[in-house]
């Protein structure tokens, strides 16, 4: 599956913190309709991108790291997925028999391309763009 149900879950987190108020993890779960345990570990892969900062304690709760407009969809997609492969084939760890002696899969180059396509699709796409529609 390309977009993941951690990655939407992962927009639904940035949405709650949108207005970049403090919120604790069950308020982003009881606004966002996400389970704490996913919340939790999404939000540690987000803090770990640099997209949110967490802060301990009390008082504490997670709040966006940048504005909306600096944090793309691309930027989301790695911070949850690590990569971007669009198919198996694209993994390095990957051996595909068609690609071989010095010859590429035409079917491999044309996905590459549309790889590529989206790619940048998703870099132009700031969180800011998706949320407020433009």
């Amino acid at each position: 599956m390309f977009f993941s149900r951690e990655l939407d879950y992962a927009l639904r987190i940035l949405r709650a913190l949108a207005k970049n108020e403090l919120l604790a993890t069950k308020q982003i779960c009881d606004v966002e309709y996400i389970p704490q345990p996913y919340t939790y570990k999404i939000l540690k892969k987000l803090e770990k991108a640099g997209l949110v900062k967490g802060q301990r304690g009390t008082n504490g709760g997670y709040q966006l790291a940048k504005p909306n407009d600096k944090i793309t969809m691309y930027d989301v997609y790695i911070a949850i997925e690590k990569d971007l492969y669009i198919n198996e084939c694209f993994k390095p760890e990957c051996i595909c028999p068609h690609n071989s002696c010095g010859k590429r899969c035409l079917i491999h180059v044309e996905m590459i391309k549309m790889q590529k396509q989206i790619t940048e699709l998703l870099k132009q796409r700031s969180i800011d763009e998706i949320l407020t529609g433009k």
